[in-house]
């Protein structure tokens, strides 16, 4: 292991950033200003809690840069969704690290103020102390405790209602994927939840639906109408924030990533990013840590 402390807990940093902020690109660059506070700081030699240090200075700064995305995801065309990380099954192995990074968490966590979701993410994820975490916000311990409870139980009562396996998950993917290949409009019934949902993000630069569809009926035939394309559409297995998950391609480029929300062997919840933007990193698997 590296002597730099930077270095040795860069993929926490980034892991933090990217949970408070959703996007991958806004984290690079809040760890990159994290990099330039820390390599600044004088006496840093005798931080005596590096990490600590190091993740109040990140936290900090993803504050700062989610009151400026606030005002960017208000001019947001359509349905604003996080940038997609391209990751390993071992991500999956740290259930609850690849559940928090999961795009049905990441979407509740956009729900919750900034505060409460840096609160949420600190304490819930990292387990950090709150005693830190009023450090890192400029709270006192006892408001952090009351923050935390409050964002608790805001998620609480907006995940999905349970866990479900690896092997059910890559199962339903695959029957799902298989559907919207042959465009089996039957098989899409059958491993649909009757009220489904489909988000859709195209950031207004591609065609994307601009609203939440809802229902079964409404959201199949929206899938099957890719077999249209023939030959020059193509649906493949990837790995999406710590789940199994699929990538569409068009004449052989990549087109749109898909995640699902599997409850009872049934998708209960599709998200679709089709925004340009958001899927240039995912040449890269991302380095994730708790």
């Amino acid at each position: 292991m590296t002597d730099d402390p930077f270095v040795a807990h860069r993929g926490l940093l980034f892991t933090v950033a990217y949970e408070m902020l959703g996007s991958a690109a806004d984290a690079e660059d809040v760890v990159q200003e994290t990099w330039l506070r820390w390599a600044d700081a004088p006496g840093r030699e005798r931080v005596r809690d590096p990490r600590a240090y190091l993740v109040r200075i990140v936290t900090r700064q993803s504050l700062n840069r989610l009151r400026t995305l606030a005002r960017r995801r208000e001019e947001y065309v359509g349905e604003w969704l996080p940038e997609p990380l391209l990751t390993g099954p071992d991500v999956a192995e740290d259930v609850e690290l690849a559940e928090s990074v999961s795009f049905a968490m990441l979407t509740v966590l956009e729900t919750l103020g900034p505060t409460e979701r840096a609160v949420f993410v600190l304490r819930e994820v990292f387990e950090t102390p709150y005693d830190e975490i009023a450090r890192a916000i400029g709270k006192t311990p006892s408001a952090v405790r009351q923050l935390a409870h409050r964002a608790r139980e805001h998620v609480a009562a907006r995940r999905p209602r349970a866990r479900v396996s690896r092997a059910e998950q890559e199962a339903v993917v695959a029957r799902f994927m298989a559907a919207v290949r042959g465009g089996d409009m039957r098989g899409l019934l059958d491993v649909l939840a009757p009220d489904v949902v489909l988000v859709a993000d195209g950031g207004g630069v591609v065609a994307a639906v601009r609203r939440p569809v809802e229902g079964a009926e409404r959201v199949a035939p929206l899938l099957g109408g890719v077999v249209k394309l023939g030959d020059r559409f193509a649906a493949m297995p990837m790995w999406l924030n710590g789940a199994p998950a699929m990538r569409f391609e068009l004449d052989g480029a990549l087109d749109t990533v898909v995640s699902l929300v599997v409850e009872d062997g049934l998708v209960t919840r599709i998200y679709a990013v089709r925004n340009p933007a958001k899927l240039a990193r995912l040449g890269e698997e991302a380095a994730l840590s708790r």
